[in-house]
């Protein structure tokens, strides 16, 4: 089933300055897709079109044939700054967007969702009484996905969330959501956005290439799931490592145009 359609989509701030430019994409439920480009081409911008946080300047984004009206719960965002409120406690910050989800529920079932999703993403059950400040960037980090998951959104939006985390962190955190997501049935259709070759192909099954802005798509292409890199394939598959050359070279050409 097709789960999301880019008709067309442009996007410009009040300022009449063009972002993106006639984007057209349509992208199956349960695939993974990893959106690359240099910064500033318009990928956090394309993620919040998607969410419904900005509405098009032209064309349209349909999920499931319906237009994109607001900021909805099936649609769970994981951003960079990890979008945990500093007052609150690890546990109030999941609890709140559970509350919203799912307003009927016990609150002591939804704790009880709380905790099995703080320890899904590898977290003590004492973490849930700890403030953001009183966390590590990686711990936070995992918080703000088990908010996302616990919310259970068939699509899940995820905007650079790994990019100021250490290297050992990171390669874990990786590791989690793409777990996460394959072990589900059905699979969230998840939009990441990266600026990280690499990370892309660790995790997509399908890559895009947004340009410099006025951006558009200058490449796409699709990693069947037998020939999907692993952590310890993915610099010695001569296959990954032609596309990863290919990928880097769409990136700096574009560049270089524009440069020029």
């Amino acid at each position: 089933m097709r789960c999301i359609k880019v008709d067309n989509l442009s996007f410009a701030y009040e300022n009449k300055q063009l972002i993106l430019r006639n984007i057209n994409l349509e992208v199956n439920a349960g695939e993974f897709v990893c959106i690359l480009g240099q910064s500033g081409c318009g990928k956090s911008t394309f993620l919040r079109l998607l969410s419904g946080l900005e509405k098009p300047t032209a064309g349209k984004v349909l999920i499931e044939g319906q237009p994109i009206v607001g900021a909805s719960l099936k649609r769970g965002v994981v951003f960079q700054d990890y979008g945990l409120f500093p007052w609150m406690t690890a546990g109030e910050n999941i609890m709140l967007a559970l509350k919203q989800c799912f307003p009927k529920q016990d609150k002591r079932k939804l704790k009880q969702l709380a905790l099995k999703m703080l320890d899904a993403v590898g977290l003590d059950e004492y973490v849930y009484r700890k403030l953001p400040k009183e966390l590590s960037g990686g711990m936070k980090q995992r918080c703000a996905i088990a908010q996302a998951f616990g919310i259970n959104p068939p699509i899940l939006l995820m905007d650079e969330p790994f990019g100021a985390l250490d290297a050992v962190t990171r390669a874990r955190l990786q590791d989690l959501v793409l777990n996460l997501w394959s072990q589900e049935t059905p699979k969230k259709t998840v939009f990441f956005v990266t600026h990280d070759v690499d990370e892309a192909l660790l995790l997509a099954n399908r890559i895009i290439v947004l340009g410099q802005s006025p951006s558009n798509i200058i490449y796409e292409c699709i990693i069947p799931g037998d020939k999907h890199p692993t952590r310890e394939n993915q610099f010695e598959n001569p296959d990954i490592l032609q596309l990863r050359n290919t990928l880097i070279r769409q990136i700096n050409e574009d560049v270089t145009v524009r440069v020029s």
